[in-house]
């Protein structure tokens, strides 16, 4: 286990799926660990293991707040994982898998949430920890990012989102690499989430990654002493299990996805 003893770490968007599995393993790894989620409820497995923070990070007030709590309580920021996403609600509109549906027949709502309630809230995130990080020269900032930022996934929309969350990422780790201060992109694979495991029947599971392995793969980076040599970057979580020499919680070592394999 990465030990990550006196570190502190938010992870937005945590009510289940990746973002639970990060906040979990980070937990187990020793990190003070901070969640946020829009409904309490759905945060209740941190109970007893970090601390949950309603927050909508389409609201810049309650995502100061949270920012705020962090500070007055720990006085520093180690990780900030980057998780919450918008975009994804209603899928299927009238029976219709809209998801996939070619630019000029996709709702302008659409673009709006990917942007606003995905890329945005990155941004802000982004920015309040940067400024506590930058004062204690040392930080790791990981933004969850996918491959439809290289590669037609879906819709324009989301490639387009994805795209500006490693954009983002290469200019943010600019700024601030001289504080030492790491920005990363990172992507899983078919990720085992309450929706994908919905639709198992009708995918080929036998590559797929559970959400704790992505938390491992944050926890190692957390944990490396030469995390700057990798700022800036886009990571493959399966690659990063190689180097770091980690398998996921039932033991497997997933394969790392290429381009051709999306």
């Amino acid at each position: 286990m990465t030990k990550l003893n006196g570190q502190v770490a938010l992870v937005t968007g945590a009510s289940r799926g990746i973002g639970k599995g990060i906040a979990e393993e980070l937990a187990d790894s020793g990190a003070t660990v901070y969640i946020t989620g829009r409904t309490a409820e759905d945060m209740k497995y941190i109970d007893g293991k970090g601390t949950a923070i309603v927050c909508d990070h389409r609201n810049d007030n309650q995502v100061q707040s949270v920012f705020d709590r962090i500070a007055n309580d720990n006085g520093r920021l180690d990780i900030l994982v980057n998780n919450v996403w918008g975009g994804y609600e209603n899928m299927v509109e009238d029976g219709v898998f809209t998801m996939a549906l070619p630019f000029w027949q996709q709702p302008a709502w659409r673009w709006d949430l990917m942007f606003l309630a995905g890329i945005r809230t990155h941004y802000v995130s982004g920015c309040l920890a940067a400024k506590m990080m930058v004062e204690q020269k040392s930080g790791l900032i990981v933004n969850i990012s996918s491959w439809a930022a290289q590669k037609h996934v879906l819709n324009v929309a989301y490639g387009m989102a994805k795209a500006a969350t490693d954009k983002m990422t290469a200019d943010m780790s600019n700024e601030i690499r001289r504080y030492d201060v790491a920005v990363v992109s990172l992507y899983p694979g078919l990720v085992r989430t309450e929706k994908v495991l919905e639709s198992a029947d009708w995918l080929d599971m036998s590559n797929s990654e559970s959400p704790r392995f992505i938390g491992r793969a944050i926890a190692a980076l957390a944990a490396d002493d030469k995390i700057m040599d990798k700022t800036g970057e886009v990571l493959i979580a399966a690659a990063l299990a190689l180097e770091y020499g980690f398998t996921d919680i039932d033991g497997k070592q997933p394969r790392p996805l290429t381009l051709s394999d999306i």
